[in-house]
């Protein structure tokens, strides 16, 4: 059994007992967070497609850390311009863990 969901603008495609890292949400670690914004439900040849979401549909997920991503180098460089640039960036994430999902 696998579901779609809506998270921070992105769809991710979840199963229970995962890890998924979506960016960062305003909970405390060890929380329990309920998703209602299911697009999808698979369970077998059962599959539930919501306009645009599955009425009743949950899932439930536990905050497991919070973090920073790899370090993303940005350069901008013109030859013969004298002209270069350089930046750096690492997003901030949530690391969840999918406890049930509910059609």
């Amino acid at each position: 059994m696998y579901a779609v969901i809506k998270t921070c603008g992105k769809q991710h495609r979840v199963i229970v007992d995962e890890l998924l890292k979506v960016e960062l949400l305003k909970a405390e670690k060890g929380e329990t967070i309920k998703f209602e914004d299911v697009l999808m439900v698979v369970d077998g040849d059962n599959v539930k497609i919501g306009q645009p979401v599955v009425d009743g549909a949950s899932v439930e997920v536990e905050v497991v850390e919070h973090g920073r991503g790899d370090k993303i180098r940005i350069i901008k460089h013109n030859r013969r311009k004298h002209y270069h640039k350089e930046q750096g960036h690492r997003q901030w994430y949530t690391l969840l863990k999918i406890k049930a999902i509910t059609a």
